[in-house]
């Protein structure tokens, strides 16, 4: 007799169910935006910028009461006052720099070193603040990022900024360029700054992935720890791309100057000098706009799309989908308006560029964020960091 137990065939096994999509969607509206930027504008002339702070809360809030993540708003419940005290802090800072900068060369080096001592720390509790008091379906973010880290992320661009500045606070010469000696110390000095500018502007890349590491390395909500994966060798092609990308404009930028300058020459005579001189003007703007309406946006479209796509948790993975060539339109149209109304558009133009950088974003999740238990407060790796953060409310925008 048969073993019809195990002949009968094993059911085969369930497959895998495809992750649920977390479609982002803004829903702000630039005539709500109108009003509550009318009056944060209104308040910060009256108060001389002490409103400042007060106005970025009002401004996060509403941004994130629209910004719907799966059907569910963020929400942001950061303590003005906390922000004004970080406020405080940094213009007092400024200040300080400022005046030594008045008193000595030695003087405003040390207090440049100082400022770059404390900077790294103070964006880490930027992050840590701006997360903290950021929440989703009532979890709430947190950023764990070390301080350590920090540091090293902002070393490749510190630095030869340090030593540029050090050269030209303390090493600068004062001569007169008279004499054969003088001209050589002049020359001297302005070729090694150039070198270190270039060398700056070579890290710039390097620097920006390990900003961006540092940022999504350390983002959580429950019990999610977020990682990217970004090779630097693909941020400085991207640099390449974008340098690529800025050779057409430049060029047509640069032939706008040419034709302007030539009309303004041929009317720079009689009557019609003050008009050759505002055409000059005009072109000259124009092709400065021209340039950096296609390279800025194609810089950032594809930022966005590298960063986010490697962007991933435990059970999350994000897909950013922004289109360079809806983003140049984009600007260039936000550019326009906001010229002809004098600056009237600025909030339909911050609505409608965040609605099409968000919506551009989707989240796909292996789990349910119902069954998320949020993590305990006590688990975090640095609790003294978030003191800090807390405490200063220092947001300087992720």
């Amino acid at each position: 007799m048969l073993d019809t137990d195990t002949d009968q065939a094993a059911p085969p096994a369930p497959l895998p169910s495809a992750p649920r999509v977390l479609e982002i969607r803004f829903t702000g509206s630039g005539s709500e935006y109108f009003r509550i930027w009318a009056v944060n504008l209104l308040l910060i002339l009256v108060t001389l910028g002490l409103y400042l702070p007060f106005a970025k809360a009002r401004r996060i809030r509403y941004f994130y009461a629209n910004t719907l993540v799966d059907g569910q708003a963020l929400s942001f419940h950061g303590d003005p006052w906390k922000m004004f005290r970080g406020f405080v802090l940094l213009v007092v800072m400024m200040g300080a720099y400022s005046l030594a900068g008045r008193l000595s060369p030695t003087v405003a080096f040390i207090a440049f070193l100082i400022l770059c001592a404390v900077w790294p720390a103070l964006w880490r509790a930027s992050l840590q603040f701006r997360l903290g008091n950021t929440s989703w379906r009532g979890l709430r973010m947190r950023f764990e990022g070390s301080l350590k880290d920090a540091y090293l992320a902002c070393a490749p661009l510190y630095l030869p900024l340090i030593a540029i500045v050090a050269w030209s606070r303390l090493m600068m010469p004062h001569a007169s360029g008279d004499t054969v000696a003088d001209r050589a110390a002049l020359a001297a000095y302005a070729s090694t700054s150039l070198f270190a500018m270039g060398i700056m502007l070579l890290m710039s890349p390097l620097s920006l992935a390990l900003f961006k590491r540092y940022q999504h390395n350390g983002y959580r909500i429950a019990d999610q720890r977020g990682r990217v994966d970004l090779p630097v060798s693909r941020v400085y092609l991207l640099a390449l791309k974008t340098i690529g990308v800025a050779l057409l404009p430049t060029f047509a930028a640069i032939a706008l100057v040419a034709l302007f300058a030539g009309l303004a020459y041929t009317m720079a005579t009689g009557p019609y000098r003050t008009l050759g001189i505002l055409i000059s003007g005009v072109g000259g703007l124009l092709a400065y706009l021209l340039m950096f309406a296609i390279v800025m946006p194609y810089g950032a479209a594809r930022m966005q799309d590298l960063v986010w796509n490697g962007t991933r948790s435990e059970a999350l993975g994000f897909r950013s989908r922004l289109s360079f060539r809806s983003l140049c339109g984009l600007t260039l149209k936000n550019w326009l308006l906001t010229a002809l109304t004098l600056s009237l558009y600025r909030p339909f133009a911050a609505v409608a560029t965040a609605r099409l950088r968000l919506e551009a974003v989707s989240i796909g999740c292996d789990e349910d964020p119902a069954d998320w238990v949020a993590a305990a407060q006590a688990g975090h790796a640095d609790a003294t960091g978030d003191i800090a953060g807390d405490f200063f409310g220092i947001d300087m925008g992720l």
